[in-house]
């Protein structure tokens, strides 16, 4: 069942999400070659929970995390690792947050040290593919129309969408209706409401899009071991257009 949220609800959700943005925005520093993404985890947990929120990923269908962070060929659901990152590692951190109740979820790329061309313009298309689905989280438009706006514009760059993996409505709980690709055709999928709350968060690969699924039943990576990159946001579908809960300032600009 989708749920629409009140503008109380809405409200508490953009507190939660500014928490989350905040964490992000500290992670443009902290991240840096010679730590390990267990060293993300504790940071991160120890942010949030320091702050008055709840890491809500702990325990959600037995995971047992504050993070997924995932590496290079890693699309999604990494485990935090005691392995040293080096510099050029492409490095997805994706987190939930639970404040007061309301959830908030978001992921995002960094790079660790120096970059090259190659993790630069795919993390540029990633980032720009989720604005270009964030545009068309329009009341009355359809959850194809966004990843139509996705698929296109990834594939006419050559890199693949991922999708095995896909976006979703959030709040009170992680993951709730509507459940939706980031492909698809214009017109179709789920009508959008005004007080709709959803994820959009892209996975692009440099090779094809195909997944190999790790023996722990969490992490997955690409087939042929090329680069995957993430964003996402959580936002709110209002009649003055999309609203970006998990928001770190100006956007696109960072």
């Amino acid at each position: 069942m989708i749920t629409l949220k009140s503008k109380r609800e809405i409200e508490l959700m953009a507190e939660s999400g500014s928490l989350l943005a905040d964490v992000h925005i500290h992670l443009r520093d902290f991240i840096k070659p010679g730590i390990s993404s267990w060293d993300i985890e504790v940071f991160v947990r120890q942010y949030i929970e320091s702050h008055g929120g709840i890491a809500a990923q702990i325990g959600f269908e037995g995971y047992k995390y504050a993070t997924c962070i995932s590496v290079n060929d890693e699309i999604c659901h990494g485990f935090p690792k005691k392995q040293v990152l080096k510099s050029g590692d492409l490095v997805k951190v994706d987190m939930c947050v639970n404040l007061n109740g309301a959830i908030s979820d978001s992921c995002w790329a960094y790079v660790v040290g120096a970059s090259t061309p190659e993790v630069d313009n795919l993390m540029a298309v990633t980032k720009k593919a989720l604005y270009l689905g964030i545009e068309q989280a329009q009341v009355g438009n359809r959850t194809g129309d966004i990843g139509h706006a996705i698929q296109a514009y990834v594939e006419a760059q050559g890199y693949s969408v991922v999708r095995d993996f896909i976006a979703h409505g959030i709040g009170p709980s992680i993951h709730e209706e509507p459940f939706f690709a980031h492909y698809g055709t214009p017109g179709k999928g789920v009508r959008l409401r005004e007080g709709m709350v959803i994820t959009i968060e892209p996975m692009v690969n440099v090779g094809d899009g195909q997944v190999k699924m790790m023996s722990n039943g969490w992490e997955a990576r690409t087939l042929d071991g090329s680069l995957s990159c993430q964003y996402e946001h959580s936002l709110a579908i209002t009649k003055d257009g999309p609203l970006i809960l998990t928001s770190q300032g100006e956007e696109g600009t960072y």
